[in-house]
């Protein structure tokens, strides 16, 4: 087997197309030799070019021999997988400090992939079974099924307003950036409404009554604030998502490459 490489082996391997590799040859980001009129590529040098483009800690360490894995066998990464979650946590908290809401991201089966940013006592204190928290989490789904061509206001089982944005890989739905907690207009709700929360989230009257007013409540300017910063926000971990997925593809290739 030679150690050099064609155009055509290359792109296979980096899953570009043969103007781009041009372009990185010509540009000195690609190392590669001439032989005759055509580019032939080290597979070594491309080897160490490819673990220079990659994330070392990105979770994923390919071996030689016959436990190395094959792209193939390389099993598609999750989203919490291929977020860096304590630096998107760290994003994420900032968003709900300075608009004045709760923000937690979930995966597109409503499963959250990140912890409740800036949550509200009601919120809280209706999340303490796990048929609450399951209940939540329907209330995603529901929501993840929703087809709106902008971000809207809709109202929680709580009675309390939150939106949604959608995190994208390409043409694909990756996950929901789920902004809420916030009052409507008429707040506090009748006391049938109260007594609906109590029966359907298993808590006390008492710690319903106690903790109504403990949610977010933010003026038409703020709502509108927030809602345009709903899809930014999801937009910003479509980008982080999309260039992790490249760092995977990388170490997919470095795999290919020590497994022959």
């Amino acid at each position: 087997m030679t150690d050099l490489l064609t155009t055509s082996e290359v792109q296979q391997i980096l899953n570009v197309d043969r103007t781009t590799i041009y372009r990185m040859v010509e540009s000195g980001r690609l190392p590669a030799i001439r032989v005759g009129k055509q580019w032939r590529f080290s597979r070594p040098e491309i080897e160490r070019w490819l673990r220079g483009q990659a994330v070392i800690g990105a979770g994923f360490s390919p071996v030689r021999g016959e436990a190395a894995q094959s792209p193939a066998a390389v099993p598609s990464p999750s989203l919490s997988e291929l977020l860096p979650l304590q630096s998107c946590q760290m994003i994420q908290d900032a968003f709900a400090d300075a608009l004045g809401v709760m923000i937690v991201v979930t995966d597109m089966n409503g499963q959250p992939v990140t912890r409740v940013s800036n949550a509200c006592g009601l919120y809280e204190i209706a999340m303490t079974s796990g048929d609450s928290v399951a209940r939540c989490i329907q209330n995603w789904q529901r929501l993840a099924g929703t087809v709106t061509l902008e971000p809207k206001f809709t109202p929680s089982d709580l009675g309390l307003l939150c939106a949604r944005g959608l995190i994208r890989s390409g043409n694909e739905l990756k996950g929901m950036v789920f902004l809420g907690g916030i009052a409507p207009d008429v707040w506090p709700p009748s006391t049938e409404d109260i007594a609906a929360i109590v029966d359907q989230f298993a808590v006390s009257q008492a710690e319903v009554e106690a903790n109504i007013d403990c949610v977010h409540r933010l003026d038409r300017a703020g709502r509108d604030r927030a809602l345009g910063f709903i899809q930014r926000i999801a937009d910003i971990f479509s980008h982080v998502l999309e260039e992790r997925k490249d760092l995977y593809a990388r170490l997919q290739a470095i795999a290919s490459l020590t497994s022959l």
